[in-house]
């Protein structure tokens, strides 16, 4: 499949090639949705559209878990020539007033149990938008007859994805088909995806990470997806026994809670054998984690990093047998990067600054942004991502922190991500993340939160010291808060500068 290609284009092109291939399965309903099936579901979505009089480009919304319903909404209104904006299950009633206002979607399909949230929501904004209920495993559409799906135009807009606005109100990145079909085909070319892999993943259709790693490089190479509704620990390598998929799409969560879970099977680790590779991404991976997960299960584990703004791809590991780097997000994958400095000078390997990257993968802008807005993407293409690292001399990229969590205490910059690795080092922790909060005397103090395993004992006295005797005094977090667990995203993604809600020393 070449450039200039639309999701219409590529699911007639799999409908004709391969019909009764199955695209989807769900271990829910033992439903399956194969390629003749979802451009049969996108047909019938035009048609659909066209007597709700929702137009070629308007928005079209859905709140829907994971399942068959979900992927058919998902690629189907593209295919349809609609621009789909996925809505976050977890959003709070603010967050979903302003997308709604923003994205203006004149139909959101949604399960039941969300429907009443809309219309509470479609309520309070006024916006003029057709809800439409359906199950998690069937998209239930009114009769309608399916018409010829007509052309779409591949730099035209396919997504509206909204941020997860941990410090403001979402943004929405507006990416266009070629964005994330390129996306798709970096990734399956990468990891030499064909119509024999299939993929184990429980990241929400929601979050861009689910949208173009597992389901956009799925399509781009004619595989098929294993979507359960959500991440379960104890139904994962059942899963794994039961579908026998090729590769797992991972995140750190998951990861730290499948070595936290129960041992396989016989018949669970014979099929994890089946398994080519793990790939982890949307937040850093800790070394020892992916060292002990590969050690456990016999699995590579690859290491990657992606943006919404960039359609989820930016850098990633090679692929084994090749050498990676524990620690690394990898190279850059299906786009240019660089580091800069303060100035935007472009600094040289090992020299540390804010992370930029370039490519057909990357919006062109925020939709609608506030006039007050500084522009995302430069006159020359670069998009500023916030994230701090440096590159090697081997060009890996290491990602150290973000610059609105860096840590900066009595003037000394200190990347969370440090703190965090060491508090997981030790035996009886789970998860653990570390902010900065205001300090007199130093500007900023470290704060902890620390999420304890099940079964194990610790105290503050354990963890300090740990902590003494591998940061050092300096680094070592005044504070310590034992929690139940952390404040998270869609992706797994750690919400750090919530920690810090409500903190008093």
């Amino acid at each position: 499949m070449n450039g200039g290609q639309s999701f219409r284009d590529v699911v007639l092109a799999h409908a004709a090639r391969a019909p009764q291939a199955p695209f989807v399965l769900s271990p829910e309903s033992g439903r399956t949705l194969d390629y003749g099936g979802i451009a049969a579901v996108a047909a019938k979505l035009d048609a659909a559209f066209a007597a709700w009089g929702v137009g070629r480009g308007d928005v079209v919304a859905f709140m829907l878990p994971n399942g068959i319903a979900a992927a058919s909404a998902f690629v189907g209104t593209m295919a349809a020539g609609r621009i789909v904006a996925p809505f976050n299950l977890l959003a709070q009633d603010a967050h979903l007033d302003h997308v709604l206002r923003h994205a203006r979607p004149r139909a959101i399909f949604a399960t039941a149990e969300h429907a009443q949230r809309l219309r509470e929501a479609i309520g309070r904004t006024g916006v003029d938008a057709r809800l439409v209920e359906t199950s998690p495993d069937a998209l239930e559409l009114p009769d309608a007859a399916s018409g010829t799906l007509a052309p779409a135009d591949a730099d035209g807009g396919a997504m509206l994805m909204y941020t997860s606005g941990t410090t403001g109100l979402p943004k929405g990145v507006l990416l266009s088909h070629a964005n994330m079909l390129h996306a798709g085909r970096a990734v399956a070319g990468h990891q030499s995806l064909g119509p024999h892999d299939r993929v184990l993943t429980s990241l929400p259709l929601y979050h861009i990470n689910g949208q173009c790693i597992a389901c956009a490089s799925t399509l781009a190479s004619g595989g098929s997806l294993v979507l359960p509704h959500r991440f379960s620990a104890s139904q994962w390598w059942p899963q794994v026994e039961r579908f026998r998929p090729t590769w797992l799409n991972l995140v750190p969560t998951i990861v730290a809670y499948l070595l936290n879970g129960p041992d396989l099977t016989p018949g669970e680790r014979e099929a994890a054998r089946g398994v080519r590779f793990a790939r982890s991404a949307s937040a850093p991976l800790p070394p020892d984690q992916q060292r002990e997960f590969e050690a456990r299960f016999g699995i590579p584990l690859v290491e990657a990093m992606g943006l919404t703004e960039t359609a989820s791809i930016a850098f990633c590991n090679p692929m084994p047998p090749a050498a990676r780097k524990i620690g690394s997000a990898g190279r850059p994958l299906g786009i240019e990067a660089r580091v800069v400095g303060i100035d935007r000078r472009v600094l040289g390997e090992g020299e540390s600054g804010e992370i930029e990257l370039r490519g057909p993968s990357a919006m062109r802008g925020y939709h609608r942004p506030e006039a007050s807005s500084k522009a995302a993407v430069d006159a020359d293409g670069w998009f500023a991502t916030g994230d701090l690292g440096h590159r090697d001399a081997d060009g890996f990229y290491f990602i150290t922190g973000r610059l609105k969590e860096l840590i900066i205490k009595g003037g000394e910059n200190i990347a969370p991500r440090e703190i965090d690795e060491v508090l997981l080092r030790h035996p009886a922790v789970l998860e653990a993340a570390a902010v900065g909060v205001p300090d007199r005397e130093y500007g900023q103090e470290i704060l902890a939160c620390i999420v304890v395993k099940p079964g194990a004992s610790l105290d503050e006295d354990d963890v300090r010291a740990h902590c003494l005797t591998e940061l050092g005094r300096y680094k070592s977090p005044r504070y310590l808060r034992f929690v139940d667990s952390l404040p998270k995203g869609p992706s797994g993604k750690v919400q750090r500068m919530k920690l810090a809600e409500g903190f008093a020393p």
